[in-house]
């Protein structure tokens, strides 16, 4: 596992159904779709005058991020992304 440093953030990424609401399956490439995954890692924060400020992403959060921000690894066939916390979109609350 990846211990990450500073405001850094592990993500596995999540898998996309190629699925519409009303249950169609679609096939071929489909527009392009948001960027999801469940953060798995993160850092013990950023420094910021001289004090460490916590991230506001946890472990299990699913997130938004943005598509061309990750750096991405793969380890015994898992692929793995690193992210800086800023480049997270949104976290996702279930209603």
């Amino acid at each position: 596992m990846f211990v990450p440093l500073h405001d850094n953030v592990v993500l596995k990424k999540e898998k996309q159904e190629k699925r519409t609401a009303s249950g169609i399956i679609l096939t071929g490439d489909v527009k392009e779709q948001p960027s999801f995954a469940t953060v798995v890692a993160v850092g013990p924060g950023r420094q910021e005058e001289g004090k460490v400020v916590p991230l506001q992403v946890k472990v299990g959060d699913k997130v938004v991020f943005k598509k061309y921000s990750t750096t991405e690894i793969k380890v015994n066939e898992e692929e793995w992304m690193i992210i800086a916390e800023k480049d997270i979109l949104a976290i996702l609350k279930e209603e």
